[in-house]
């Protein structure tokens, strides 16, 4: 197991991964890296995660030492000085509540097929705006999958990676309500209570064996087993994390 406290020397020459490094050195936030070997070193990847802070990014692209684009929220490329760091740090806004998952789709199609690494949390925003347990993981969207079934790129591989917190400090300073005004067409921010911030203070990123998509599985998906392989790979994947976490707790 890897230990990293990352410093304004150790930073890369690479845009996003240098603001992710000064980030997390500037929250002062210690940070373990387990299963390293299993980070592919060729090939495209789609890295998915459980998510429960605004670190959960950074905190990825210097454990796998690259700059990953993730998808973010729409509201996060509304909201002055936010807009300018999720830009700064590569990340792909996703469009407003109706019209989110075709976008999400088609823009990450085009990342990978540029050879680039795509990020994406399967949990959505609901772990965002309610505090879990640093150790849980809820129930996962699909659009991941689709997406790894449908990009039309050879040698792509899903690496699950979980982020387990074991020393954290949480604020609540921001009303759901008031996010409504950035963006209306979303239903979380239609409910009562406070948007939690989360800041790592100590955190293990540990990787899980990547999921290399085949022919053969693209071949079932584009036919009548279309659900059931989309459903394995949400279950392997969700289960990988899952047992990620639970290894974490160590």
């Amino acid at each position: 197991m890897a230990s990293f406290k990352l410093g304004i020397s150790d930073m890369a020459v690479d845009g996003p991964l240098q603001v992710s490094q000064g980030l997390i050195a500037a929250m002062g936030t210690r940070m373990f890296v387990c299963y390293e070997e299993r980070i592919p070193t060729d090939g495209r990847v789609l890295v998915i995660s459980n998510h429960r802070s605004f670190m959960d990014v950074p905190i990825l692209m210097a454990a796998t030492r690259r700059s990953i684009r993730f998808a973010c929220h729409y509201y996060m490329s509304q909201v002055p000085v936010l807009r300018e760091i999720v830009t700064a740090m590569g990340a792909f806004p996703l469009e407003p509540h109706n019209q989110r998952q075709g976008h999400c789709l088609h823009r990450a199609r085009e990342i990978l097929q540029a050879g680039e690494w795509v990020g994406i949390f399967p949990e959505g925003g609901q772990a965002m705006v309610k505090l879990t347990s640093p150790l849980e993981v809820g129930n996962f969207h699909r659009g991941f999958a689709h997406l790894a079934f449908q990009a039309e790129v050879e040698n792509l591989a899903i690496l699950p990676s979980a982020i387990a917190s074991s020393e954290e400090v949480v604020f609540q300073p921001i009303p759901l309500r008031l996010l409504s005004f950035f963006d209306p067409s979303e239903p979380l921010f239609q409910q009562e209570g406070w948007h939690p911030v989360v800041i790592y203070k100590q955190v293990k990123v540990l990787f899980g064996r990547p999921f290399w998509i085949t022919p053969s599985q693209r071949k079932a998906y584009s036919g009548k087993l279309a659900k059931a392989v989309v459903a394995d790979l949400l279950s392997q994947c969700r289960a990988e994390i899952a047992d990620l976490l639970n290894q974490g707790r160590n």
